[in-house]
């Protein structure tokens, strides 16, 4: 090969590389959250929708974020679906869920648990079940080790059981050692400033100075978020989706956390 020749090659070689490396640069500013886990765990498939703009955001900025669904949701039976409780709801709300986490672009851990956690068997039915459940989030939070978790605060956003019990769950995993990898635990929650009923208030909301993170989210999040939403048509129909959505942008695209905040050093007085 000619010295020419060979000096042509270089520097073809030389722009394509500084090409590949401006597209990898280009790539790493708008993907800043790669290395990030964020685990969020939810009581049933659907409920991924409270933050799911949240999901989308960071999932596009390139974090890996995983939902972790503890039931199966056989009781969410509408008139509207034409599906029985049970089994055929199971079958139906598992597809539905596969398609929300593949419309956010996330990781997917759907539990079998039982809808309602079997509250209606008792001591003997219910505390087995959920007691599994609290072993399976550790073993999650072990697997993925992540660096935020989001959950249900003690309000369960609509004071479903099943939202409460799944919060204290993740609660009481992430309080119960001192993890190897630390992470930060929030609490979804609406600011009851956004509620005008003063009995909602008290059943869902909380108040807005506990509030003590604000995530802001883009257009593009928001329309993943209502893509991932029309995938449980079990469960909303087309004017529901809308109405939530309607919700969100009338709130200024954004979603309210509450961080849960390490204690310093004990003390020796409640007052």
């Amino acid at each position: 090969m000619s010295v020419e020749k060979f000096g042509r090659a270089a520097c073809i070689a030389l722009f394509l590389g500084s090409l590949a490396f401006g597209r990898a640069g280009a790539a790493a500013e708008n993907r800043p959250l790669e290395g990030n886990t964020l685990l969020a765990v939810f009581a049933h498939p659907d409920d991924e929708q409270t933050v799911a703009p949240m999901l989308a955001r960071y999932a596009r900025q390139g974090a890996r974020v995983v939902i972790v669904i503890a039931t199966d949701g056989r009781y969410g039976v509408t008139e509207f679906s034409g599906l029985g409780e049970g089994e055929e709801t199971v079958q139906a709300r598992a597809k539905e869920m596969e398609c929300a986490a593949t419309a956010l672009g996330v990781e997917l851990v759907h539990l079998d648990y039982h809808d309602q956690l079997k509250a209606g068997e008792g001591y003997d039915g219910h505390i087995p079940h959920v007691r599994s459940l609290l072993k399976d989030v550790a073993t999650l939070v072990q697997r993925f080790e992540p660096d935020a978790i989001v959950t249900w605060g003690p309000d369960g956003g609509s004071n479903h059981m099943d939202h409460r019990l799944i919060g204290a769950t993740v609660t009481g995993v992430y309080l119960s050692k001192e993890w190897e990898k630390p992470a930060s635990l929030y609490f979804y929650g609406t600011p009851a400033s956004q509620i005008e009923n003063d009995d909602s208030k008290l059943l869902r909301g909380v108040a807005d100075r506990y509030m003590n993170v604000a995530l802001a989210f883009e257009e593009q999040d928001l329309e993943l978020a209502k893509q991932a939403l029309r995938c449980h048509r079990s469960q909303y129909t087309d004017n529901d989706v809308k109405r939530i959505m309607d919700g969100k942008e009338e709130h200024g695209r954004v979603i309210y956390l509450r961080k849960f905040e390490v204690p310093g050093n004990a003390t020796p007085t409640l007052f």
